[in-house]
């Protein structure tokens, strides 16, 4: 290397290498890492049962005007989580003025108790514990009628229900011999959304 133009390039080569390594420091830096944390997360099961009909299911017949009739059910909370709402939708499979009269046709009342319900030949079947309204007397057929006063509302807890269908006096000769078949669907819904 004796030339110029080579001392040159050799300068040149040893400055770019010094330059590359400085640049080199400039871009350390230390580093740290946290161990990984897992969280499990479970949705919580909203779930009303019905699998104890008792004799909610168990067919009327020679209902006169004014008579009722009282049947028997359990609904029970299954899930997790408290409940907000429950409600009740009846709808007739088979359709008559029984069901199609709201005023002169079939009411349905429904009230719980929070022990099993005596029995009483020929007059209204008691409660010797706290018995509660959960639905006022009205027209046997209706959509998402709110139910109040429900224990199963709180996960894990059930209502004994008494469910009253009568025929009121009001109904007239028109009323004889006819049938219907109601279906009872009860719907729950979470409680409200919260922080936790």
């Amino acid at each position: 290397m004796k030339t110029t133009s080579g001392k040159i390039l050799a300068s040149v080569a040893l400055v770019g290498t010094a330059a590359a390594v400085a640049g080199m420091g400039t871009y350390g830096a230390f580093t740290g890492t946290t161990t990984t944390v897992d969280q499990q997360v479970t949705a919580g099961t909203v779930d009303i049962d019905l699998t104890d009909p008792g004799t909610l299911n168990v067919a009327v017949a020679g209902l006169l005007p004014g008579d009722s009739v009282e049947k028997f059910a359990t609904l029970k909370n299954t899930g997790n989580s408290t409940l907000n709402t429950v409600t009740l939708t009846t709808n007739a499979a088979v359709s008559s003025l029984l069901t199609t009269d709201v005023t002169n046709g079939l009411q349905v009342a429904i009230d719980a108790c929070n022990v099993a319900w005596t029995v009483v030949a020929a007059a209204p079947d008691t409660c010797s514990g706290t018995q509660t309204a959960v639905l006022a007397k009205g027209s046997i057929i209706g959509t998402g009628k709110a139910l109040a006063n429900l224990a199963s509302v709180t996960a894990g807890s059930s209502d004994r229900l008494k469910i009253t269908t009568s025929l009121p006096t009001s109904a007239d000769n028109t009323f004889q011999g006819l049938t219907s078949t109601i279906g009872f669907t009860f719907d729950a819904t979470q409680r409200t959304a919260a922080v936790g």
